[in-house]
């Protein structure tokens, strides 16, 4: 029988030694099953049961789907000049760098300007180093114009596959803290929104928003937060290459989402308790620890939170549940508007 599905397996020393003994003609057999994988070669069967996927791991494949579909391609380098750039590079691997395109070439330098990708530790890029010999081309993905710290994205394209390196803004963190996607699960439709885009979803190995969009018969901002949500179950992937979303199941119990995400679960219940106060295009928050003043329009607050992180890694819970609160008033009076238009 076959279906579709994923598997969470370690890969441990004996198995690596069984495919590293495989040679070009060579018969191998993979067989995935719900609760095994089973590699088979000429020298006999390993298994590598099913293993638990940390909370830690699942929060950093939601980020990261996020944080890569705001990444443009900055630049891209053929094998030979890749193979020369990567190893010119620095060898303290602590090192801090930007990257430049120059020309048909890529240069280094410490500080961000027009164009860079940031590279935070160099020495997390010593995974591409023995793909070298197989690589066609190095593409090189961040976000436009990033003024501090900032994740990037290496691919080497390799015969019949890609590899891709995802690297957080700074060595000492990573994705699964981010916050990247607590703007779009606030919203009050995402969940039901992504019941609905989910089950319109077939494996397909790219997703077209526009499409998806007509097909939910919703807008394109709510499929990309439904997409989001999605993600925050491993059910949604970002390809860089096609710069767009697709589909994939993780093995991991979508009732658990929801504790994921503890500041928009705080956030909500800050909201519930009637802690959030608008006024103007301010609110007031209150919290055990005193009250905090949130800025709507450019998401600041006078938690320790954001003093220490400045929006680097997302909203912190007074300013969700301040946002939350704002989008709701605003939506009861819309309706009040309507209902009034519709009664003169």
């Amino acid at each position: 029988m076959f279906d579709r599905g994923t598997t969470n397996v370690d890969v441990n020393p004996p198995l690596r030694e069984a495919l590293a003994r495989v040679g070009a003609r060579d018969a191998l057999h993979l067989g995935v099953g719900a609760d095994e994988l089973t590699v088979t070669t000429l020298d006999g069967a390993v298994v590598e049961k099913k293993v638990p996927l940390p909370e830690r791991w699942l929060r950093g494949f939601a980020e990261v789907q996020v944080i890569a579909a705001g990444m443009d391609l900055r630049a891209e380098l053929p094998g030979m000049s890749a193979v020369r750039f990567l190893r010119s590079l620095p060898k303290r691997a602590g090192a801090d760098l930007w990257v430049v395109p120059a020309g048909r070439e890529l240069r280094v330098t410490d500080r961000p300007r027009a164009g860079a990708v940031c590279l935070s530790g160099v020495g997390r890029l010593a995974t591409l180093m023995p793909l070298l010999r197989f690589a066609k081309s190095l593409q090189v993905y961040g976000p436009a114009d990033p003024t501090g710290p900032a994740s990037s994205a290496w691919t080497l394209e390799l015969p019949g596959m890609r590899y891709t390196l995802a690297l957080s803004p700074e060595r000492w963190r990573g994705f699964s803290g981010e916050g990247a996607v607590l703007a779009d699960l606030a919203t009050d439709e995402a969940e039901a929104d992504a019941e609905v885009v989910g089950m319109l979803l077939n494996f397909e190995p790219e997703v077209e928003l526009g499409l998806l969009a007509d097909r939910a018969n919703l807008p394109v901002e709510r499929v990309r937060a439904a997409l989001t949500q999605l993600g925050t179950a491993g059910r949604v992937g970002y390809d860089l290459a096609e710069a767009a979303h697709f589909h994939r199941e993780l093995p991991y119990d979508a009732e658990h989402v929801k504790h994921l995400n503890p500041r928009l679960t705080a956030a909500r219940r800050l909201v519930e308790g009637g802690a959030v106060r608008l006024a103007g295009d301010r609110a007031e928050v209150r919290t055990d620890g005193g009250v905090r003043t949130v800025g709507l329009a450019d998401g600041s607050c006078t938690c320790e939170w954001w003093w220490d992180h400045r929006g680097s890694r997302g909203p912190c819970k007074h300013v969700l549940a301040a946002r939350i609160v704002a989008r709701a008033t605003a939506e009861t009076s819309a309706a009040d508007a309507d209902a009034v238009e519709a009664n003169t």
